[in-house]
């Protein structure tokens, strides 16, 4: 090896040790191919039950950002949640005591 690293290393011709990596790489690569192999199924959601809901883009939100008025709704929405701390402060510090 380049500039003795042999001499400095003596694990690194082990045969021991190259063994033990060959047989981990080994049971990792079957462990993936038993993985492949499971054939994961599913059953189709029951849209007549009460434990199913809708699926798909837009559902799991409880508003619809394809309204004429979202754009307002969600700036007024915005506003009032950072403005209500500083509203809040400025209400306190005026009030008489």
């Amino acid at each position: 090896m380049a500039f003795g690293f042999a001499r400095l290393n003596p694990v690194a011709h082990s045969p021991r040790l190259s063994l033990k990596m060959y047989a981990s790489s080994v049971v990792r690569a079957r462990m993936a191919n038993v993985v492949a192999r499971r054939g994961f199924s599913t059953t189709r959601a029951q849209l007549g039950s009460p434990y199913h809901y809708a699926e798909g883009p837009r559902t799991n939100i409880p508003f619809n950002p394809l309204t004429k008025h979202f754009f307002w709704r969600y700036w007024a929405f915005m506003v009032t949640g950072f403005g209500a701390p500083f509203a809040i402060a400025v209400w306190q510090t005026y009030k008489t005591k």
